[in-house]
């Protein structure tokens, strides 16, 4: 064989992408190195993988599209060399991309990632953030190998462990009229200016809850950016719903932010680990789900407020009035 498993990931990313460019910031390398490695399959294998087009981009041809799922394989075959050296020498080494939903990544990927990398120093992580469908997408691709995610509408292809259950609430800024109370009914809101968080099925499970008391809520504004919500409720402009609840009360741009409890729309959401059915996860997968099942709890989630802990802190408008 006179060609590369770093050769066949570029291709593979090309492939993907039908970009160079696209495929050299996804791996990164220049672009040269990319469009060489494929100039290398091509001439090593005597096949046209790609049809070029003069500003824009590529397109796969049918030995492309057959190589493409055959190169996918060899590298999934490769890298379960480590886990048979693994077995071994109870070692866990490899590389492992994991997934995670962009709402809750800025609070625990971070403790996770240098929780798990100090623990098995052998094991190549990187993360990737993205929506809920995103993430989908990029496990059927093979981009990554798990998802740190909720369980809305998984399809039958994509197996799920839960990790804990996350409660939704309402948030408000710290001047809002219900501020200081220890839980809100969703329905004393519903004529208020509400902001959301707009990504495809976490839209429809905030709209699903308000369904549920049978109203509609006054949207003034929405956002895919977690962030970015947060500061316009904190600056009055309306409240929201999140179901992650960090431990940091303050939004982005300085001002306090409250988090109530919902009373008359008792509901709760899946949070875990997704992967695809039909592949069998490394060791270093295995290693990492372990890993998240130890840390992770109900009442434990890293960035997170404890489940059983009330907003009524020093910090509170409640506890300030009291």
């Amino acid at each position: 064989m006179r060609f590369t498993l770093r050769q066949l990931s570029y291709f593979i990313a090309a492939g993907e992408t039908l970009s160079v460019t696209k495929a050299a910031e996804q791996v990164n390398i220049s672009q040269p190195s990319i469009s060489a490695a494929i100039a290398h399959l091509e001439t090593e294998l005597n096949v046209q993988l790609f049809v070029r087009h003069h500003a824009q981009g590529l397109s796969l041809t049918p030995a492309g599209t057959r190589l493409l799922r055959a190169a996918k394989e060899s590298l999934r075959a490769a890298s379960e060399l480590y886990d048979v050296a693994s077995d071994v020498n109870d070692h866990v080494a490899g590389t492992l991309n994991v997934g995670t939903f962009f709402t809750f990544a800025p609070l625990i990927a971070p403790e996770l990632w240098t929780g798990f990398s100090g623990r098995y120093e052998a094991v190549q992580m990187t993360m990737t953030e993205g929506s809920e469908v995103d993430l989908l997408e990029k496990l059927r691709l093979a981009r990554i190998d798990l998802a740190l995610t909720y369980d809305l509408n998984l399809p039958p292809d994509v197996s799920f462990i839960e990790l804990a259950r996350l409660r939704t609430y309402v948030i408000v800024g710290a001047g809002h009229r219900m501020a200081g109370r220890r839980s809100i009914r969703l329905a004393e809101l519903i004529d208020d200016p509400f902001v959301l968080l707009d990504p495809p099925l976490t839209r429809d499970y905030f709209l699903g809850m308000f369904r549920k008391i049978g109203g509609t809520p006054r949207i003034v504004m929405e956002t895919s950016s977690t962030a970015s919500l947060r500061s316009y409720v904190a600056a009055g402009i309306g409240y929201s719903m999140m179901t992650v609840r960090p431990a940091n009360r303050h939004a982005e741009n300085g001002l306090p932010l409250v988090y109530l409890p919902i009373e008359d729309v008792s509901q709760s959401i899946a949070f875990g680990i997704a992967s695809l059915t039909e592949l069998r996860r490394s060791r270093a997968a295995e290693a990492f789900v372990d890993y998240c099942r130890e840390v992770i709890g109900d009442g434990a989630l890293p960035g997170m407020l404890p489940a059983g802990q009330t907003e009524c802190g020093p910090d509170h408008p409640a506890h300030q009035s009291s």
